[in-house]
């Protein structure tokens, strides 16, 4: 089979996903020599990326709207990349750039690698600080403090971010990348192993979940944003297209009354575009998808329903 993403392909068809190129951070102290800065900063994302959508979710949650400004690229990209086709005149309107990639290559002109999202994107400049999704959300929770929204929540409190990093850890290997390493594997071997990962991992945090109503503590937390994005798109994408069918989110009971929970909490269902993520998966990944036919289900309503995790305390 061939690689969706060649560069990314190991000598035995497992997919590596690429490492993060640009780092720079944004620091309440600056550090790094950037401060945070209302109107400053833009963060391009994509309604249908996991990885973009957690950075979405932050922001909403931490009221930072006015603070970082956003700008969403088309959800199907083609071999030129992130396309910024659903602004006026195709262009975002802050930036004035047509493509992610003409960021990238202003500030790394020798950049070959996949143009990524989210980004976030110094407006003054047109550079690009940083595409490293982890320490974006990390960031917006810890650094941009001063910016947040009276009564915003700690998503990564002090006291538990040890037990958080270590869930996101698992979250990530096993789960977040976990369902494009089924995906994007080449051999049957790299699949079988990514699918035995991702569903033995599942199961140690259904019973988890069994007993709490969230992954950490008594409250929302980091770990659970990044495990949203994923479980939100399983079975419209990742059941189907990525081959994780040994069973469906709806079908197992924890797991799906703890998504809705989630849905159902303003900041994470708001945010989430199912026309989008459908089109871009299915419309973009030409090795799995030649037809590029996507599909009309599943059926949403169920997402809106009761899921009683109340019980479990808040």
């Amino acid at each position: 089979m061939a690689a969706q993403f060649a560069r990314e392909t190991g000598t035995k068809g497992e997919f590596t996903r690429q490492t993060n190129r640009f780092t720079d951070r944004i620091t309440a102290d600056g550090a790094g020599g950037r401060v945070p800065e209302a109107g400053r900063y833009r963060l391009i994302v994509s309604l249908a990326c996991p990885w973009a959508h957690r950075a979405i979710i932050v922001r909403r949650l931490l009221g930072l709207e006015d603070a970082i400004s956003l700008g969403v690229v088309d959800p199907i990209r083609d071999e030129r990349g992130w396309r910024f086709t659903l602004d006026e005149g195709d262009r975002d309107p802050v930036l004035g750039i047509g493509f992610l990639s003409e960021a990238y290559l202003r500030t790394d002109p020798a950049y070959e690698g996949r143009v990524t999202v989210p980004s976030l994107v110094d407006t003054e400049t047109g550079t690009v600080v940083t595409n490293d999704y982890p320490r974006i959300t990390l960031d917006l929770e810890t650094e941009w403090t001063a910016h947040h929204r009276p009564g915003a929540p700690d998503l990564y409190p002090p006291h538990l971010r040890p037990e958080i990093d270590a869930v996101a850890a698992d979250l990530f290997r096993d789960v977040n990348n976990g369902v494009y390493r089924c995906g994007f594997a080449s051999s049957q071997e790299a699949y079988e192993q990514a699918y035995d990962a991702l569903f033995s991992r599942l199961d140690v945090l259904t019973e988890r979940l069994a007993g709490q109503r969230y992954l950490v503590g008594d409250r929302i937390t980091e770990a659970d944003v990044r495990f949203f994005t994923t479980l939100v798109r399983f079975d419209a994408v990742y059941h189907n297209h990525f081959k994780c069918n040994r069973n469906k989110l709806t079908e197992n009971p924890v797991l799906w009354a703890y998504a809705r929970d989630l849905f159902q909490t303003p900041g994470f269902g708001d945010t989430v575009d199912f026309d989008q993520i459908k089109r871009h998966y299915y419309a973009t990944h030409e090795q799995l998808n030649p037809s590029r036919i996507v599909p009309k289900g599943p059926d949403l309503s169920g997402w809106t329903t009761p899921h009683g995790r109340e019980a479990l305390g808040a």
